[in-house]
């Protein structure tokens, strides 16, 4: 018995090693001799195109840094069912120096994205001076980890009045074949600084890995990628329902496991066979600033949300704020979705300069493994107050379904943690 690890050599030398193992018999010290001998980047160039089979790219990995995009463009990226990375979080820090994309660049366009901003800096201290007062600071608690969890707490509430175009930045690490196809789909979404951002990361992955990504397209394939992106890209339904649970999943089967549902402990996952037994599907309205969290669950099928004003702002978001700010932000939302109705462009573009405490349509569907994980881990006290709301809705569906599910939830009603503070990456001294 005998292990290797080698992290030192390029991605498409990596693959090249692991595909050899198909072909060979040979150990991987001879593997990376040839590798060594022909030198970095040229070893694929010797094997792959022979090869056939496009599993090699999923053996070598990436990472992109992507920074100065719009949170519209982040969530393009993100909504692949494979994607890993990270994403600047409108939880834990201040977005009023960010600059915003303003596709449009008109008068108009400029005013209704000034307002939202200029509301969300100034009306920072009032919110946070009002949070000391509801949570007041206990004996024995840390004074610096209770200000760090007040102004969480205060980009909580205020981070419902970001425009969608506000730009951010993400990390994306993925294997060179996910990349090649979730790129080839985002050539042709409906958003232009998708698809220029799209052929932006092409471009720099061509030059770094020509073997991976130098294969030819077919205009049919080209076609049909163009003709779902402009179709079914993005998910609305006008009658979505506040929440509602359905599930092809039959107790008589479930219970056939009845020892693997009992036994389960705290913070241990169902086993993912469980899955064959069938799908849960939820539809309910969350506003596009939690949706943001719930999409990072991967393990499952999540739409994509048009951002909208139709379906009302958030009621959360204005109901922690002050009274005198509150009023001031009722104000602003019905001018600005005046504002918004009447720029002269489409549906897609508009979502820029929509608040991302705007709700939205939402549905995903999850073997039930991860409709548990979902929930369980959803309903944390840490969780964003209006997605914490949605998971108890999801928990309560659950067991009301599927009474011989053993759940973990957090039901307290409290949603205020000043551990909150704590959440952080700080340097070592």
């Amino acid at each position: 018995m005998k292990v290797f690890l080698y992290d030192e050599f390029n991605p498409q030398d990596i693959a090249m090693m692991q595909a050899l193992y198909s072909r060979s018999a040979d150990s991987v010290i001879k593997h990376v001799e040839k590798v060594k001998a022909t030198g970095s980047g040229k070893f694929m160039e010797r094997f792959y195109v022979g090869y056939g089979h496009a599993s090699i790219a999923d053996c070598g990995s990436t990472t992109l840094f992507i920074e100065g995009v719009s949170m519209l463009a982040a969530k393009a990226i993100e909504d692949w069912p494979l994607f890993s990375g990270q994403e600047s979080s409108s939880r834990y820090i201040d977005y009023s120096k960010q600059t915003i994309s303003d596709p449009l660049n008109s008068t108009e366009s400029k005013k209704i994205l000034d307002g939202w901003m200029n509301f969300y800096t100034k009306s920072q201290p009032r919110v946070e001076e009002s949070l000391m007062e509801k949570y007041p600071i206990k004996e024995g608690e840390n004074e610096d980890v209770y200000k760090k969890a007040i102004k969480a707490r205060a980009f909580d509430i205020m981070r419902g009045f970001l425009p969608a175009g506000v730009r951010t930045q993400l990390s994306w690490h993925t294997n060179l074949r996910q990349a090649s196809d979730k790129l080839f789909l985002l050539k042709h979404h409906p958003l232009l600084e998708v698809r220029e951002l799209a052929e932006k990361i092409l471009r720099e992955l061509k030059n770094k890995y020509p073997n991976s990504f130098g294969h030819s397209v077919l205009p049919d394939q080209e076609n049909y990628r163009k003709f779902l992106m402009e179709k079914y890209n993005y998910f609305f339904n006008k009658d979505v329902p506040e929440f509602k649970m359905k599930t092809n999943i039959k107790t008589s089967e479930l219970l056939k496991f009845r020892d693997v549902i009992s036994k389960r402990p705290e913070r241990t996952g169902l086993p993912q066979f469980l899955a064959d037994l069938g799908n849960v599907t939820y539809d309910f309205l969350l506003d596009f600033g939690s949706f943001r969290d719930i999409q990072r669950h991967r393990n499952g099928v999540c739409r994509m949300p048009l951002v909208t004003t139709k379906l009302g702002f958030n009621e959360w978001y204005l109901a922690e704020l002050p009274v005198d700010v509150r009023k001031e932000a009722n104000a602003l939302i019905k001018e600005q979705k005046k504002a918004i109705s009447a720029l002269k462009t489409d549906k897609e573009t508009l979502q820029y300069y929509i608040a991302m405490g705007f709700n939205v349509s939402c549905r995903v569907t999850y073997g039930l493994p991860a409709a548990t994980y979902v929930m369980e881990l959803r309903t944390g006290r840490a969780v964003h107050p209006t997605l914490r709301k949605v998971a108890h809705k999801m928990h309560t569906a659950l067991k009301k379904t599927f009474p011989v599910l053993k759940t973990y939830p957090d039901l307290s009603l409290t949603d205020w943690d000043v551990r909150r503070g704590l959440q952080d990456i700080k340097e070592r001294k």
